[in-house]
């Protein structure tokens, strides 16, 4: 047998796109419930396969455009897997930018499964992404047990929570100098640019947030999708008149009166308090609902501290989000902002994908400036792969790493240096995914 990973040409995206569950009607998520998901129902639905004639409006949009970069395997001639990546931005610690490779739609026929297919696709991927400057891949881990072993680990995460609208009164505050408004989509595509944009810059910038792609607000409307009922645009101005805040919702309907009544608020993001507040007031009492349902918000959800009963909001769900792994440990390292000016001399040893990483690294800042370089001085710190990935965005614990075995100190006060460098006040989050 003869095997080969490369791009699909034009003439084989069909063929590429048969191989991707999506595509072709077979499972694409581990059978379980969803933190991003507000209903009681299996998530994702089922899916038919897919047309020729889909297929190819698929490749229409998808092929020629600089932003999807597809890969595929094939075995004497015949795609038997595919894996793509995105070239989107994803704000850094400190409100910066960086390159990233979003690796989506991951798929080898049950077939070929086992003989190394998806490794040659991913270390194909990653070294094309950093021909193109792209400075870290992430992805949504559709099965927790694959991406580990490619330097992946979970970088942010996501819960649902739920409330009685009898329970969601909030505590007094002044009054909204401000003004909400029911949109249709049109404004919905309007508003929602310049909120994300807001957000992703505000309060130094939410790290993990990515910047969306071309045309990707297209995509709200008002029809209603199966039961769920069409969704429903809100705006807040402020005192000007400028859009500072936005949220969608659905009212669905239940076959059961268990579900019947409940509001589910599939996005809400707000670049200010008062925004923020002004959303949540609205949507908290929402005229013949009795539960709020708001899936894949923060861990770190500002809400709960505005309830006079924080207790009332109850988390049913939570998953990790975006998995992360640097392709270029220096250059990346360099472009987030630290908790204040130290230097820290680490190692990485473990790095099969991008075997340049595997230096001794000195990670030195005076608050301000960064730099990253190879150094010949002995380590305070050894990490794996994964552990930095999971560190970079500021969302996990060095000593929980440390605790699993994922970070090793040399010294007494590596650990300690570490979590002050490395953590961010704001959990890293990202509202949307790819």
């Amino acid at each position: 047998m003869i095997t080969e990973v490369r791009p699909p040409g034009r003439d084989e995206m069909r063929a590429y796109y048969r191989v991707l569950p999506f595509a072709n009607g077979l499972p694409q998520w581990e059978p379980t419930d969803a933190a991003w998901h507000g209903g009681p129902e299996p998530w994702p639905p089922r899916r038919r396969p897919a047309t020729d004639e889909q297929l190819d409006e698929w490749a229409r949009k998808d092929v020629g455009g600089g932003l999807f970069h597809p890969v595929a395997a094939f075995a004497d001639g015949v795609c038997v897997g595919g894996s793509a990546m995105l070239s989107y931005r994803v704000t850094v610690p400190g409100g910066g930018t960086v390159g990233m490779g979003g690796v989506t739609s991951t798929a080898v026929v049950a077939t070929h499964r086992r003989r190394g297919l998806l490794r040659r696709m991913m270390r194909a991927m990653f070294d094309a992404a950093l021909e193109r400057g792209e400075l870290l891949a992430m992805l949504s881990a559709s099965e927790g047990g694959i991406y580990g072993r490619f330097g992946f680990s979970p970088a942010t995460h996501r819960t649902r929570w739920e409330l009685a609208r009898h329970q969601g009164g909030l505590r007094p505050a002044a009054p909204d100098p401000g003004s909400l408004e029911l949109v249709d989509a049109a404004g919905a595509q309007a508003a929602w640019p310049i909120v994300h944009a807001l957000v992703r810059a505000g309060r130094a910038g939410r790290a993990g947030e990515l910047t969306p792609l071309p045309g990707h607000w297209e995509r709200l409307s008002d029809e209603p999708n199966g039961t769920d009922g069409p969704p429903r645009h809100l705006v807040h101005r402020d005192r000007h008149g400028a859009v500072d805040g936005a949220a969608r919702f659905r009212l669905p309907w239940s076959p059961t009166a268990a579900h019947a009544g409940t509001l589910v608020v599939e996005a809400l993001e707000a670049a200010n308090p008062a925004a923020y507040r002004a959303l949540w007031a609205l949507l908290l009492d929402f005229d013949l609902t009795r539960t709020v349902v708001a899936p894949g918000r923060p861990r770190d959800e500002p809400l709960r501290w505005m309830l006079a009963d924080p207790r009332a909001m109850r988390v049913t769900r939570q998953s990790d989000n975006l998995w992360a792994r640097l392709l270029d440990v220096p250059a990346a390292l360099s472009r987030r902002a630290y908790g204040g000016a130290d230097e820290l001399v680490f190692g990485i040893d473990d790095d099969l994908m991008c075997p340049a990483n595997n230096r001794t690294w000195l990670l030195r800042t005076d608050g301000v400036e960064t730099v990253c370089v190879a150094t010949d001085r002995a380590a305070e710190l050894t990490l794996t792969t994964p552990a930095l990935g999971s560190l970079y965005f500021g969302g996990a614990s060095v000593h929980d790493l440390a605790y699993a075995g994922r970070a090793t100190p040399h010294t007494a006060d590596a650990l300690a240096r570490t979590a002050r460098l490395f953590r961010t006040d704001t959990e890293p989050h990202n509202s949307f995914g790819f």
